[in-house]
């Protein structure tokens, strides 16, 4: 009997990556990774000929448009890969009976409440790549209705570029850097988001639908920094400054707690502290 497929579409982005460096603790499933130059998610034919080859019992989306400041001029490429292009994959998993797993983020919402977001709260995003998401979640759930998506929220890794790279890169160059300390939000280590996909692969259940998931905590993007300064032991000075005085061509939501009791009930997923998870992704750095 073969394995089954699961066809990872981005693969040499962040989340693709660790996917990678998962394949060998799972020998039951053959990994099949195509990057956005083997496969360009926008273009049906394309798509649809992967699905031709592969037939994969499992698609996971880590492909995504995710330069967030350019999004505010760049909205049609925004919207072709992360709207479009995810209609396009949801409708040919459909069509191929392949389970659809897609990645959202946090940014649907526009940052104001109180209150770890839930699955059901209302979306309003305040930036282009937050309504281009919003969209491509839509697409998603109207082609197919049995996919699963998976919002996030500040996702960093050993690979890619993220804040936690940019901060080791900018302490060991400069005496004193500043951070926002006014938004406030829990980390996403890849690694652990790309262990609960593959617990939600393994089991093969039928649930369906929006999930949450971020590593456990709350925090400001200072404290953030700062904990990164603590482990990587450097000496620059972090500043904490609001966001009135780091001006960006996108709005940041204000507030980006994720509510992540839905995902851990359906799956029985574990979900780790951020320090725990930045701990061991410092540690790779290391080597």
């Amino acid at each position: 009997m073969s394995k089954p497929i699961i066809l990872v579409t981005g693969a040499n982005g962040q989340l693709g990556n660790e996917f990678r460096e998962l394949q060998t603790g799972y020998p039951g499933y053959a990994f099949i990774f195509l990057s956005k130059q083997e496969l360009s998610i926008s273009n049906a034919d394309s798509v649809q000929a992967a699905f031709e080859r592969y037939h994969p019992q499992w698609c996971v989306n880590c492909a995504a448009y995710t330069a967030v400041d350019k999004a505010e001029t760049e909205i049609d490429l925004a919207m072709a890969i992360n709207a479009a292009a995810a209609g396009i994959l949801a409708e040919t998993c459909a069509e191929y009976g392949t389970r659809f797993i897609h990645i959202s983020t946090d940014y649907v919402f526009n940052g104001s409440s109180a209150q770890p977001y839930r699955e059901s709260d209302a979306t309003a995003p305040i930036n282009a790549y937050g309504l281009s998401k919003l969209r491509g979640e839509r697409l998603v759930m109207q082609y197919n209705p049995d996919a699963i998506i998976i919002r996030t929220s500040w996702v960093y890794s050993f690979f890619g570029n993220n804040f936690v790279k940019t901060m080791m890169r900018l302490m060991k160059e400069k005496e004193s850097i500043n951070v926002v300390d006014d938004q406030v939000g829990s980390p996403t280590y890849a690694a652990d988001l790309a262990q609960v996909i593959m617990h939600i692969i393994t089991q093969d259940a039928p649930a369906s639908g929006i999930f949450h998931y971020s590593n456990e905590g709350r925090i400001s993007w200072y404290e953030f920094a700062l904990a990164i300064k603590d482990l990587t032991g450097s000496r620059c000075q972090v500043n904490p400054i609001p966001s009135s005085q780091y001006p960006t061509p996108a709005k940041r939501p204000q507030y980006s707690l994720l509510d992540k009791t839905k995902i851990a009930s359906t799956f029985l997923v574990p979900i780790a502290h951020w320090k725990e998870s930045l701990e061991i992704c410092v540690r790779k750095f290391a080597g």
